[in-house]
């Protein structure tokens, strides 16, 4: 299966660039699932569907070979995540909160980002589909959702078999001695049960040749800073962008200000230095705007333009293990990064790498254990780290 994530700042045109790729992607005869990430979904109404029509979780076809689903949290808090909802509405019904409140309270932020890879996963598993196209949520949500199975598996590997059987012989204790409630098992088996479900699914997204972001922009320069930090932390976490899609590009034609059309070709030459070698493709304004299957359609054509929008034209991984020259190294491509913003540092078999707001955890290979990193530096596009091996004498360099 090919999976697209359209991504971008609120208000680009995300969900219309991802529904006229899915459009386009059936009218080729592949099998089709657009899905929507974004909590305000709009997808249906992009396709000029009605609410009783859409309908939320279910696929709804629309046209031969393509279907359309909208994701609800909701659905994935009852199936698995209802132990640890009940378990911290107890909790704060405990700490002195009317039930009303302490339900409201006991919906984890961050469902939305759990619902959305529940239904990647769900798409993965039925194999009915060639193609499965995700509007994803605005950028600081996206990057959160591509970040949470790593999340999610650091928290599991923290709160193992030595942590659940600490808790089973204090809470007898704690029974005795507080109204507070402890985690029981089946707290730890819906985390488990969660993990397990997502499992693979990380994978299947940093795999350059099933997996590429798109990412939506503007012709406007806050538009294009946003969507240069998304590029930067798509890569961090793994993700290839293979194009970025530059909406409603201002016609050149009489009566429209110069001023407006200067300003939008300075923002156009600034996206295409941001972003090289990366495509940037211009997508003109759409008057009116594309609503319903057959626009949608003819406007997947003007975009891909006699070519297959669910085109591999990166194959590179984002991250690399290597050794060269007796040291270890760890390379990770971080186009456009801001060094002012970038620190680095190892733990264990674990490299943390932050770069302003936005932190990931990378897991190294068994071949590193016991290796002390001596130099990170930047080469190109790429972060390299390099390790001094265990037991080698040091040379003089500092970290």
């Amino acid at each position: 299966m090919r999976i697209l994530l359209y991504a971008g700042k609120g208000g680009t045109g995300k969900t219309t660039m991802a529904a006229a790729a899915g459009a386009k992607s059936a009218a080729l005869g592949r099998r089709t699932l657009v899905v929507s990430l974004d909590p305000a979904h709009s997808l249906s109404d992009a396709f000029g569907l009605n609410g009783e029509t859409a309908g939320r979780d279910a696929c709804v076809k629309v046209a031969d070979n393509l279907w359309l689903r909208e994701v609800s949290a909701a659905s994935v808090l009852e199936v698995y995540w209802r132990e640890v909802h009940t378990y911290l509405r107890s909790l704060f019904g405990a700490a002195g909160l009317d039930e009303l409140l302490a339900e409201e309270v006991a919906l984890l932020p961050g469902m939305d980002e759990v619902a959305a890879l529940i239904s990647v996963a769900e798409a993965l598993d039925e194999g009915g589909f060639e193609a499965l196209i995700l509007d994803c949520a605005p950028t600081a949500e996206s990057m959160r959702v591509v970040s949470l199975p790593a999340a999610l598996d650091w928290y599991r590997r923290r709160i193992g078999p030595a942590e659940r059987s600490l808790l089973k012989l204090a809470r007898p204790l704690a029974r005795r001695l507080t109204d507070v409630p402890l985690p029981g098992e089946a707290w730890f088996a819906s985390l488990a049960r969660l993990t397990e479900r997502l499992a693979g699914v990380d994978g299947v997204l940093t795999d350059p040749r099933r997996t590429s972001v798109r990412l939506v922009a503007n012709a406007e320069r806050m538009v294009l800073k946003e969507t240069q930090r998304a590029y930067v932390a798509f890569c961090l976490f793994g993700l290839t962008v293979d194009m970025v899609l530059v909406n409603r590009v201002l016609p050149a034609c009489a009566g429209l200000d110069p001023a407006w059309l200067e300003s939008e070709r300075r923002h156009l030459e600034e996206a295409r230095s941001i972003f090289a070698p990366l495509p940037v493709v211009e997508v003109p304004r759409q008057a009116p705007e594309p609503l319903g299957h057959e626009a949608l359609l003819a406007l997947g054509g003007l975009i891909y333009d006699g070519t297959d929008p669910l085109a591999v034209t990166q194959t590179e991984r984002s991250l690399r293990f290597n050794k060269r020259g007796g040291r270890l190294e760890v390379r990770l491509r971080l186009p456009a990064a801001d060094k002012n913003t970038l620190s680095v540092h190892a733990s264990g078999l674990e490299l943390v790498v932050q770069l302003g707001a936005v932190r990931r955890h990378v897991g190294l290979p068994r071949s590193f254990a016991g290796a002390e990193p001596v130099r990170a530096r930047q080469s190109g596009e790429w972060l390299v780290v390099e390790f001094k091996p265990a037991g080698e004498v040091d040379d003089g360099e500092k970290d």
